[in-house]
């Protein structure tokens, strides 16, 4: 954060201390903050222990009502490393009251229930050894939450990851610890102005879940033991869903992550679950590096939380690709030119995770590495670049200008044509090239004006580096719809919310 800035520096972290230690204290003493407290009011006794989250000894068995976590998130943040920042002056202050927490020199970076490649530096396969270690570590901890907690106790976690690899980690230790997902809620958690998430394919969003003890009869369907009975189920709920997060003004890849949590609550109520066919062998498996060749063979008949994240992203592309074309009669978008629409739709950025790139190509049946690698964005180290039509054509990667290889690269050839030349010249090489294939191209020109970063021709506000030329790709393509096809596509809704504002 910027700490000098009047009212949003130190000032904001200030009080916002002194407004949760106010709260700790009305935890400790009702009344103490009202006017006229009431004498009579009995203080709840409090007991704080600091133990690590699996081995809970001082609790009996069955005794607590609710058990509340922020569990840590994967590989997003080291905490005991950044903690040793805080730790050597807490050693001197609060390790004069506390003499006991503070022994060590440095905090345990052992013991600490993250996915640290770190931890297993020299060996191979060390990311894949670190999110096993992760998941692990997790269930350790519920399985120890899950003695604690009375039988018709309820844990409440709060989780946000946009790799599927971490959701699939702690979902999976969740319910090998015996607890059924039975609610979730998306909260707006993080501030957009937040250096950490602004001008990035970041999530805004935390994902609540209610988890409570599996009992025998948890199960609503103890007879549907397959997958191929369940996953209908997965896909109804998520359906049933991504609108009411829509409206509520969820966007981007929070829809997403929202969306896993009504999956995951389908899926939790009947496993274990087990395929009735076998699964084919990803490719990317057989493309992983030598390093991480060791892992054992997975079950071809095993279900696994990952499997129900991309049944829950299957269905989110649908439902956002029928809302981004309007839902057009016949606008069904070639793989291709889906995966950039909700690439930009998604991730909001032009620059995102490679790993959650190839998710998403998942989602729409396209090879990330054969289709999209090096003919629609590059590869730098893990993220994945996507090129506006300037950079594709400077690089030779625009297909054929038909659209005989995917939609977006007609899109693109005229959005080239219009900024190197003219809008009169771009409408000529469509009018060339389209014929029959007009309704197509329409969809798809559609669908792009509604996820690409809008120009500052319209809203007066330069956009970052890294999107301005897919702003000036967006100027482009609107100019052309004004000049050839203002009567057959409708005004980007996006659009309009900026023409509001400034009205």
């Amino acid at each position: 954060m910027a700490p000098l800035i009047a009212g949003l520096g130190y000032d904001w972290a200030i009080g916002q201390t002194a407004k949760c230690i106010g709260e700790l204290v009305a935890l400790v003493r009702p009344g103490a903050g009202d006017l006229f407290p009431d004498a009579g009011a009995r203080r709840p006794p409090i007991t704080v222990t600091c133990k690590s989250g699996d081995n809970l000894d001082h609790v009996a068995g069955g005794s607590i009502d609710a058990v509340v976590m922020d569990p840590p998130y994967y590989d997003n943040v080291m905490y005991a490393e950044l903690s040793d920042f805080f730790y050597v002056w807490l050693k001197r202050t609060a390790g004069h009251v506390f003499p006991a927490l503070f022994r060590r020199r440095l905090t345990d970076k052992e013991n600490e229930a993250v996915a640290n490649p770190a931890r297993f530096r020299g060996q191979p396969g060390a990311r894949a050894l670190a999110g096993r270690d992760y998941q692990e570590r997790m269930a350790s901890i519920f399985a120890e939450c899950r003695r604690v907690l009375k039988p018709r106790g309820v844990m409440t976690l709060m989780f946000t990851h946009k790799a599927t690899g971490a959701w699939d980690a702690l979902t999976t230790g969740l319910m090998e610890a015996g607890f059924a997902i039975t609610a979730s809620w998306p909260i707006n958690t993080e501030a957009e102005g937040s250096l950490h998430v602004r001008n990035k394919a970041a999530a805004n969003s935390t994902i609540f879940l209610a988890c409570r003890p599996r009992t025998a009869d948890r199960s609503e369907d103890a007879a549907a033991a397959y997958w191929e009975d369940i996953e209908p189920r997965v896909a109804g709920a998520v359906r049933q869903r991504v609108a009411e997060y829509q409206a509520a003004g969820i966007r981007g890849v929070d829809l997403y992550l929202a969306c896993f949590g009504p999956a995951l609550e389908e899926f939790s109520r009947h496993w274990p679950l087990a395929r009735g066919t076998p699964r084919p062998a990803p490719q990317e498996r057989r493309r992983r590096r030598r390093s991480e060749l060791f892992e054992a063979e997975s079950d071809p008949y095993a279900v696994t939380p990952e499997d129900v994240l991309d049944v829950a992203r299957r269905e989110v592309k649908r439902w956002r690709l029928e809302q981004l074309t309007h839902r057009r009669a016949n606008a069904d978008l070639d793989p291709v030119t889906a995966f950039f629409v909700l690439a930009w739709d998604a991730f909001e950025a032009p620059v995102f995770a490679y790993d959650e790139a190839l998710r998403l190509a998942r989602a729409v049946g396209v090879d990330l590495d054969r289709e999209v690698v090096g003919r629609l964005a590059e590869k730098r180290g893990s993220d994945l670049r996507l090129w506006d039509s300037a950079r594709r054509a400077a690089a030779g990667a625009l297909g054929p200008a038909d659209g005989s290889r995917g939609m977006i690269d007609t899109v693109h050839h005229a959005a080239n044509v219009a900024r190197a030349r003219s809008l009169a010249a771009a409408r000529e090489l469509l009018d060339q090239v389209l014929g029959a294939r007009e309704a197509p191209f329409l969809a798809a020109l559609e669908a792009v004006l509604e996820v690409l970063p809008v120009s500052k021709a319209w809203t007066g506000i330069d956009l970052p580096g890294d999107a301005a030329p897919a702003g000036d790709d967006f100027e482009a393509l609107y100019g052309l719809v004004r000049l050839a096809y203002g009567d057959r596509i409708d005004e980007p809704a996006q659009l309009k919310l900026w023409q509001d504002d400034a009205a």
